[in-house]
């Protein structure tokens, strides 16, 4: 391998970690650290801030389905860049007035933004690094998830003893135009279909129809699980007595914990396999999720935020990984059907969250809610182990007719 194309590689790899620090730091997850900020400053109400959250999620699910229905290279490309402009300009929005209207449609266009950044930019990320033979570092790439999370943290942590919501938007705004200049520049622009030399010897082996719906209902719950700590975990630990201001320093470790953990759960996945990684995944997040409010004070949100952080990105990448090993000539015919019942949950976790608030009490609702839906996802994946085991012995008992 030549020194150059070794460091073209690694300056793909940058646009796509950066692309995703702006997309999922800048654009999406700013908005839970400064969410307590736009409460008390902003005249923003509970049950809106849920709905807000619900709308960039909205954005999210349709720029997935727009995704899974684009083929061409060439035009992915021309959306990933354009996404990326669109994720800069739907920040500056929230800071630029305080009709609850325009936050709707920049919420809206944020999820575009970050559905172009994270499904299409990882598609072209994963393109590229297949033409030119180097191995799906994908661990490595979605590594920019979590350090997006714990950038917008920790300038938040920094910026509001000096800065009020409104300044902090657009200081997130600046952020992602220095962001932005990597991001395209450092990815090529891709002309060309992938060339596969050895597609003749891949073949799909799709799960039966009945492990997929189960699958794709076990993921709806992880989709609950995931959406309402990532968005409201901020606000439900200020609102603890004694722990105003801890809930920024909970997020950053939830980023922190969450960049390597793709790699790490990829290397679990390795020695217990896919399914029993998922279960693991799984448990681990619910106490993740509950440790926050639980007795302990702010040592046991951090845990909990190690715990949750660690597991919710690995736990995507599981998924992307099963996507690949039954559709290695097509893995986004099943990416896209997960994606959507993953995006659906995304909406409707903090819009019922949302209207758990209005009743008094906060957010802390929508954790147990959280819990509780993931708890029945896992009951899903240890039903989906047994489905897996009967459909590996009829497909046995028919090579064994057949021969």
């Amino acid at each position: 391998m030549s020194l150059s194309l070794a460091n073209e590689r690694i300056r793909v790899l940058s646009a796509g970690i950066f692309s995703l620090i702006l997309v999922m730091g800048v654009a999406r997850f700013s908005y839970t650290p400064l969410l307590p900020l736009m409460l008390k400053q902003a005249g923003l109400g509970a049950t809106d801030a849920g709905f807000l959250a619900a709308i960039n999620y909205l954005g999210y699910l349709t720029g997935a389905i727009i995704t899974s229905l684009v083929s061409d290279v060439k035009l992915k490309d021309r959306l990933y860049r354009v996404g990326l402009l669109v994720a800069i300009v739907s920040t500056w929005m929230m800071g630029a007035t305080t009709s609850l209207l325009v936050w709707e449609i920049s919420r809206f266009l944020a999820g575009l933004g970050t559905a172009a950044g994270m499904l299409m930019g990882s598609g072209l990320v994963l393109n590229w690094l297949m033409m030119h033979n180097f191995r799906s570092e994908l661990g490595v790439h979605f590594s920019g998830v979590g350090l997006g999370i714990a950038l917008c943290a920790a300038c938040v942590q920094i910026m509001t003893p000096a800065l009020d919501w409104r300044q902090q938007w657009y200081v997130f705004s600046a952020i992602g135009c220095v962001l932005v200049v990597p991001a395209l520049a450092w990815l090529p622009k891709q002309n060309a279909q992938v060339k596969r030399p050895t597609a003749q010897a891949m073949r799909d082996a799709p799960p039966s129809t009945l492990f997929l719906s189960i699958f794709m209902a076990a993921y709806f719950c992880a989709g609950i699980g995931y959406v309402v700590s990532a968005t409201f975990i901020v606000s439900i630990v200020d609102a603890f007595p004694g722990m105003a201001g801890h809930g920024t320093l909970v997020f950053l470790m939830i980023g922190l914990a969450g960049a390597p953990s793709c790699v790490v759960w990829d290397l679990i996945a390795r020695k217990t396999g896919e399914l029993n990684a998922l279960i693991m995944a799984a448990l681990l997040q619910i106490i993740g999720i509950l440790l926050p409010v639980w007795p302990g004070g702010l040592l046991s949100a951090l845990v909990g935020a190690l715990l949750f952080g660690g597991t919710v990105m690995g736990l995507v990448s599981l998924v992307l990984t099963m996507a690949g090993r039954y559709y290695p000539m097509n893995p986004a015919k099943m990416i896209g059907k997960m994606s959507i019942a993953y995006g659906s949950a995304q909406i409707i976790g903090p819009a019922v969250t949302g209207l758990l608030a209005r009743g008094g009490g906060g957010y802390t609702r929508g954790l147990y809610m959280a819990a509780g839906t993931l708890s029945a996802g896992v009951f899903l994946l240890f039903m989906l182990r047994m489905v897996e085991r009967n459909d590996a012995a009829k497909s046995h008992r028919g090579l064994s007719s057949a021969l």
